[in-house]
């Protein structure tokens, strides 16, 4: 079927027998909806938590560590990890269960973190994160594929102003709390702050998550997953200069792996981790696109947008934190304001459009900003730039979940996610060469020691105490401007283009469909009739014989409720 259809969703017949799936779709009243929506926030704002705490804390974790030149692998190896596990996730939550899928992700968060905390070397501390990010990445996947189980595409954004508003606060918190326990307390204390939320969290999921359970035994279980396509993806990871051989064979073996792992789920898997069908869709392919550049230009700025206030304007750990606060509460609310509008209108295309096009203006803003710019000038760049990537959040979810059938709707929304995780981890790589490389290029203009490069790169917050850095205050201050501050530019100028990018990638490729589906009255009606079922389990026989099962006044409530729903 024609992306460009109106009607019905995208589908396209496998080539294999298809595996039977248990459908998890678990319609269910206003007041049930709500308790679980606050339980989901939870988990989405233990993710939110987690990444602007480590961001605002990565300076003072690089000064504690003297390792400014690999620093930037905290964030990456988290992002690296989540970025393996993400599609699993998807595929496994339909195989055994979405309430046992989100479990385990926060098991292994909880796990890693906490090991994390205890890290006596940078090696330690990437290798742990790496951990945690196995299961980290999956919260935010798993949050919203559960909700594509319980609530319509169309009445989804209704919702959003609940995760919106507890996102929100976690924003608006995260980055102080990360300076303040960074200055005040100590960096370990920034992996182990969110472990008691995610206990809540957890028990939450346990006890108020009533999810449909998955048929069939353990046994069948197991014998259904992908094997060979889920060990592919986790080969590999690079950790050393990009030029070198020893980042070139892996880098190059990776490519390899990722294509074999593609031959492998197109031609021989019984039920494909990423089924390859999925990308003759022109809405879909263009989401992916749209969002690996999302995930590049949002983590680039997210962790590199407070080591320049740091940097660059000298503000203490706490002070950078809030001054991050505009960008993300701004983008939070814009986020929740897109989906209500889609809820409304049904149509999506219009407001990822504009949000690409406002990021990419906003992009290009900040590369303009330097030690000098007023803070106003700074506060509204970001508050755009926030306006900008919100409008590009909830709004590609919907459209690509409204884009394939059921059947594939975890998988697209899993993979969504991998491809925006895996462009952040690309970002965080490049951004972290492409500053060093000017700092470096720069001092050795200057004929700046060698030994006095290393510490430098190491720890650019030294700029500001030049006399530790065995430098005159003239010759720092033109390290500032000529190497850092122009590699901090160069960074968004490349941001703004990846954003013009994305723009044309969401004019030409992502196409209108219909929100609202035949299955949905359906679901709807079998929603009822479970809930009455429920109510009056003795009466379930002759009430449907009578075609009203239950008190009338208690049917037209419940089906309000459900409507409201």
């Amino acid at each position: 079927m024609s992306s460009t259809s109106q009607g019905t969703p995208e589908t396209t017949t496998p080539t294999r027998a298809d595996v039977e799936l248990t459908d998890q779709t678990n319609r269910l009243p206003f007041n049930k909806v709500v308790p679980i929506f606050l339980g989901l926030a939870l988990c989405i704002v233990v993710s939110t938590l987690d990444s602007v705490v480590v961001a605002t804390a990565l300076p003072t974790v690089s000064s504690a560590f003297k390792a400014g030149s690999v620093v930037s692998w905290v964030p990456s190896a988290s992002l690296l990890t989540s970025t393996c596990f993400l599609p699993l996730y998807g595929r496994f939550s339909d195989i055994f269960g979405r309430k046992s899928a989100l479990c385990f992700a926060m098991s292994l968060y909880m796990v890693g973190n906490l090991i994390a905390g205890f890290s006596k070397t940078i090696v330690q501390l990437i290798v742990f994160r790496g951990f945690a990010g196995a299961g980290g990445g999956g919260l935010i996947s798993l949050a919203q594929i559960v909700i594509s189980d319980i609530v319509s595409l169309r009445e989804r954004g209704k919702y959003q102003g609940i995760i919106g508003g507890v996102m929100a606060l976690g924003y608006a918190i995260g980055p102080v709390m990360g300076g303040a326990l960074a200055q005040k307390v100590g960096w370990r204390w920034c992996f182990w702050v969110t472990i008691p939320l995610s206990l809540v969290a957890t028990c939450v999921v346990i006890f108020i998550l009533p999810l449909k359970p998955v048929e069939g035994n353990i046994r069948s279980k197991l014998l259904v997953v992908d094997y060979a396509g889920a060990l592919l993806p986790l080969r590999g990871g690079v950790i050393f200069p990009w030029k070198s051989s020893i980042a070139l064979g892996p880098l190059l073996c990776g490519l390899f792996v990722f294509g074999a792992f593609g031959v492998w789920e197109w031609k021989g898997a019984r039920l494909p981790i990423v089924p390859m069908y999925i990308f003759k869709h022109q809405t879909v392919t263009g989401i992916f696109i749209a969002m690996f550049i999302n995930g590049f230009v949002f983590f680039s700025t997210l962790y590199y947008l407070p080591q320049f206030f740091q940097v660059a304007l000298g503000y203490d750990p706490l002070h950078a934190g809030f001054f991050l606060v505009p960008l993300l509460v701004t983008q939070c609310i814009a986020s929740w304001a897109a989906g209500v509008l889609v809820s409304r209108t049904g149509r999506y295309r219009t407001i990822i459009q504009l949000g690409f096009a406002i990021w990419s203006i906003a992009c290009g803003c900040m590369s303009t900003i330097r030690p000098g710019s007023p803070k106003a000038v700074q506060v509204v760049y970001m508050m755009l730039a926030g306006i900008g990537a919100g409008q590009t959040m909830q709004t590609t979810t919907i459209a690509v979940q409204a884009s394939v059938s059921r059947r594939d709707m975890s998988v697209v929304t899993a993979l969504r996610n991998f491809l925006r995780l895996l462009g952040g981890t690309l970002s965080l790589a490049v951004a972290s060469t492409l500053l060093n490389n000017k700092l470096r290029t720069s001092m050795t203009a200057l004929g700046v020691a060698p030994a006095d490069i290393k510490r430098i790169i190491d720890d650019p917050a030294l700029l500001h105490n030049p006399t530790q850095a065995g430098l005159t205050q003239a010759t720092a201050t033109d390290i500032m401007y000529r190497g850092y501050t122009k590699g901090f530019s160069s960074l968004f100028v490349m941001n703004a283009s990846l954003t013009v990018f994305a723009t044309l990638v969401s004019v030409v490729m992502i196409k209108h469909k219909e929100l609202s589906r035949e299955e949905d009255e359906m679901l709807r009606q079998r929603a009822i009739q479970e809930e009455m079922e429920k109510r009056w389990p003795d009466a379930t026989a002759r009430a449907l014989e009578s075609g009203r099962p239950g008190d009338d006044l208690e049917m037209a409530k419940l089906e309000k409720d459900l409507d409201r729903a």
